[in-house]
């Protein structure tokens, strides 16, 4: 992706102009709080930067999944309160996104404020690319911006149809996660490692085969290596697998071999006859694991193994946790490499992005999310770009700057 297909409002006289800002505020909210804020604070910057500019920001997102009408447990009025809290400023709901309602609060309006309309997926139109619904919002505009790089994987008619009925521009958040993508797959450093964990081969396949064919080292974790294993003819007790996959994981083996990328698998694992808090565990090597155990976590010698090829490296992509981090002591491993590579970044020896929610929730846990070079706030648009896949939300706004 080159970048400089994107246009961006630097330069561009936005005072008093209406501008739509294409963000993502689906963010987790318990009884009517914001529960974690991180996409949220993303997007300040951007924001603000068009506030103090003398925009007229209006903020549009989806949140949840409603079955195409209003259903107030999916209302965007707490995220928009708690957006007014970080912004430090007012911050106006409209009680709707298009329509009477949503002019009325557009029309209130002035120079520097900030508006946050409703649920986009109240309306069907929005996750059928319907042309007339993307009209309709871009009426309420001069200007659109597309900010919500984690919803760039669907084309919605926020994201996508819109881009032809107002001159539209990338955000800054976009930028952000585009460039640190671009230089980690693109134009990286070498050696190149990538750390890919989670539970099935399956969700991932084209993740592996693409990164097969970029970087010099693929270490893998999870329940996923358990599928690897299983295509060597290595037991692996009563472990979660994909036996139907096992010819997958084999045909990806081969393929790396044949780009020199090699396939790093655990060496030991932490294995344990239940997935509970607090259940006896211990670990052995991969070879000698028990018929009745259930492989939970990798093991020390694994961590050491991985921390060394990492630090042989310039750069790291990290997609998926090592084990069952959510559960203790499972996590040990995943929270372990995280330190380790955490450590390499500060001291200037590797740039690291790590992306994927399940990622970033181990990280925060380890406490080194804040250490690392970037930390995507995508999942399934950060999945898409690691398999090579063009986004129609980028793909829109590249069109739309000609």
């Amino acid at each position: 992706m080159n970048l400089d297909r994107l246009r961006t409002t630097a330069g561009v006289d936005v005072r008093g102009r209406r501008v739509l800002v294409r963000a993502d505020l689906n963010v987790p909210v318990k009884d009517g709080r914001v529960t974690d804020a991180t996409r949220l604070e993303r997007l300040l910057p951007g924001l603000r930067d068009l506030a103090d500019r003398g925009a007229r920001v209006i903020v549009i997102s989806h949140f949840g999944r409603p079955k195409g009408g209003p259903d107030a447990q999916f209302s965007l009025r707490p995220v928009a309160d708690k957006l007014a809290e970080l912004l430090a400023r007012p911050v106006a709901f409209g009680p709707d996104c298009i329509g009477a309602a949503a002019a009325e609060t557009v029309a209130a309006m002035r120079d520097g404020d900030v508006a946050v309309l409703e649920n986009l997926r109240f309306h069907q139109g929005e996750e059928k690319n319907d042309p007339a619904f993307a009209q309709a919002l871009a009426g309420l505009g001069e200007m659109f911006v597309g900010d919500a790089f984690s919803a760039a994987h669907r084309a919605h008619a926020s994201t996508d149809a819109i881009t032809r009925f107002l001159p539209s521009y990338a955000g800054p958040l976009m930028m952000e996660e585009i460039e640190a993508l671009v230089t980690v797959l693109e134009r990286p450093q070498r050696p190149t490692a990538a750390v890919i964990g989670g539970a099935k081969v399956s969700t991932k396949i084209d993740v592996l085969t693409n990164l097969a064919a970029k970087v010099d080292k693929l270490l893998i974790g999870g329940a996923m290596a358990n599928t690897f294993f299983l295509a060597q003819g290595v037991g692996i007790g009563r472990s979660l697998a994909e036996p139907d996959h096992a010819r997958t994981a084999l045909d990806i083996m081969h393929a790396a071999k044949a780009r020199s990328c090699e396939v790093v698998l655990p060496k030991d694992v932490v294995v344990a006859a239940r997935l509970e808090a607090g259940a006896p565990s211990r670990a052995v090597p991969v070879l000698e694991t028990p018929a009745d155990q259930l492989i939970l976590d990798v093991g020390p010698q694994a961590v050491a193994h991985y921390s060394g090829v990492i630090g042989a490296c310039r750069t790291l992509l990290w997609n998926g946790p090592l084990g069952a981090f959510e559960v203790a002591p499972f996590g040990e491993g995943t929270f372990a490499l995280a330190r380790a590579a955490a450590a390499l970044t500060k001291a200037g020896k590797l740039s690291s992005v790590a992306g994927g929610g399940d990622t970033v929730a181990a990280l925060n846990a380890a406490g080194v999310a804040g250490d690392f070079t970037y930390v995507s706030t995508a999942g399934g648009a950060f999945l898409e770009w690691l398999e090579g896949r063009t986004l129609p939300g980028v793909a829109a706004l590249a069109r739309a700057a000609g």
